[in-house]
């Protein structure tokens, strides 16, 4: 015998379910209206009163609109001291702070030393320099890390007879202070280090020099 199928729901089961289906639907937007509606009674009723009396008669009339329109006035006020704590007063409390950590001794002397570093060298300066060069200097035989800043020519390159490029020459271990030097083409000699690795031999006054050649620096990082 074929099984017998189920009896359906009655109407008022069916009608119940959908009604169930329907409510939960609909209940977050109900929610949003009532939360947002409550916000705006609490908050616009609240300020309403100090500035409609100043209103002509016929705008007294509509409520809800300059309840709204004080709760946005609320919003903004309430963002603009958020905006003003964040970027004024924690400025100022830094201010602070710098000044208390500047005059501990010692402390203070590495404090700026690394900050310079950071401002010269952050983000904001990262593509300063774009290779790594060895120049001789400060006399014939004796060659300095440079990086490379510009291959630019003008009135300064053009005074000196041929193409020269500008090398800034670091001093170490505080890399923030250097000589700027014009240096003929053909006497500067291109490194395959990044500007990463030259800042780093830089600092460590020589104590850290990448692998060379490129091959050698593979096989290390290689597993």
């Amino acid at each position: 015998m074929p099984a017998a199928s189920p009896p359906s729901p009655s109407p008022l089961i069916t009608f119940r379910n959908a009604f169930i289906s329907g409510a939960l639907m609909v209940a977050p937007l109900v929610v949003t209206i009532w939360a947002f509606r409550t916000i705006i009674d609490v908050v616009g009723g609240t300020f309403r009163p100090l500035y409609e009396s100043y209103l002509p008669d016929s705008l007294q009339r509509l409520p809800f609109f300059w309840d709204l329109v004080a709760t946005g006035v609320v919003i903004l006020l309430v963002t603009l001291l958020g905006y003003l704590s964040n970027y004024v007063f924690g400025k100022y409390f830094l201010s602070i702070g710098e000044r208390l950590i500047q005059r501990i001794p010692g402390v203070g002397t590495l404090y700026n030393s690394v900050k310079q570093i950071v401002a010269t060298f952050g983000a904001q300066n990262r593509n300063l320099f774009s290779k790594v060069v060895l120049v001789e200097f400060p006399r014939k035989g004796t060659w300095v890390i440079g990086f490379l800043t510009n291959k630019q020519q003008g009135e300064p390159h053009g005074l000196t007879g041929g193409e020269t490029w500008t090398i800034f020459v670091p001093t170490t271990p505080n890399p923030t202070s250097g000589f700027l030097i014009l240096v003929p083409r053909p006497e500067v000699v291109e490194l395959e280090m990044s500007v990463g690795d030259g800042m780093k031999m830089i600092i460590s006054g020589g104590a850290v020099i990448p692998a060379w050649p490129p091959e050698a620096k593979a096989a290390e990082v290689a597993p």
